[in-house]
């Protein structure tokens, strides 16, 4: 009996590295997402190891104000961030925004991601973010302590891709401010996330993204973003074109700082612009 089980246990063991050897491992979804943002958040994607992404994001003022304003055109902010892959779960990141002069950085860890096995049916990715405001205080006689001006984000990124086509993201988000407006607001603000990304073509596909706050998350006048847009695959690059009511590219920004009202006609057009450089290991 004892042989029995001593039998057992090593095939209990074996097993799985035979059938592993048998079929090749596992199939991952390729590509739920075309770049590590859907428009103006982060999807679940990361970067392969020793890929650096340089990001060019773009925002026009609003639409509605008219010819004297060119629909927008005549005003701009703009972020520019490197993203790089130290592993393919672990990616960092940094950039700089021209909207409240943010600097902002980040760490991205995938914990699963979703392949043919039962075990792993979605992926999940974590982010977590700081950005300081370096903007110079209104009145020199007043300066704002340092402490004050940093925001913290966390996120857990869920989604699925659902045949060739079809993306789905949900993102439960946290964002920690330092300073509120108003003595009665919650420096916690928690957010609900919801993307989802349709390929009508080999090289392009729509978006759509969208922030839904918890009730009483809001100061009056911010509103939640909504953004719609496209991806344009160019092969060297990945092109967005996209309409959304939030001016900030950052997630303390579009997330609880949003003057937008879409009901309003406050959309403002903007571009998101990724270009990837492999630094480490094979070119492909």
């Amino acid at each position: 009996m004892k042989v029995f089980q001593k039998v057992l246990f090593t095939l209990c063991l074996f097993v799985p590295f035979l059938l592993s050897a048998q079929d090749g491992g596992p199939v991952y979804a390729d590509e739920t997402f075309r770049g590590t943002r859907v428009i103006n958040g982060h999807s679940i994607e990361c970067l392969n190891e020793g890929e650096l992404d340089f990001l060019i994001s773009h925002r026009f003022g609003r639409v509605n104000g008219g010819l004297y304003e060119f629909f927008g055109l005549d005003q701009a902010s703009i972020r520019l961030g490197f993203e790089y892959g130290i592993k393919r779960w672990l990616n960092v990141g940094i950039g700089r925004s021209s909207y409240g002069k943010h600097v902002d950085s980040f760490v991205k860890i995938a914990f699963l991601r979703q392949s043919d096995r039962a075990y792993a049916p979605i992926s999940i990715t974590g982010f977590s973010s700081i950005a300081v405001n370096t903007l110079k205080p209104a009145d020199p006689t007043l300066p704002v302590p340092f402490q004050t001006r940093l925001a913290y984000t966390n996120q857990l990124l869920f989604a699925r891709k659902f045949g060739d086509r079809l993306s789905m993201q949900l993102a439960p988000t946290l964002v920690h401010y330092n300073l509120v407006d108003f003595n009665d607001q919650s420096n916690d603000k928690f957010f609900l996330g919801g993307a989802i990304r349709f390929r009508m073509t080999k090289n392009i596909a729509i978006l759509v993204e969208y922030y839904q706050p918890l009730i009483g998350q809001l100061a009056p006048g911010k509103f939640p973003p909504l953004a719609i847009g496209f991806d344009i695959n160019t092969g060297g690059h990945v092109f967005q074109l996209h309409f959304t009511n939030a001016s900030s590219m950052i997630e303390k920004g579009f997330l609880g700082e949003t003057t937008g009202d879409w009901m309003n006609g406050d959309i403002q057009f903007g571009f998101n612009v990724a270009r990837t450089f492999k630094l480490k290991g094979r070119r492909y």
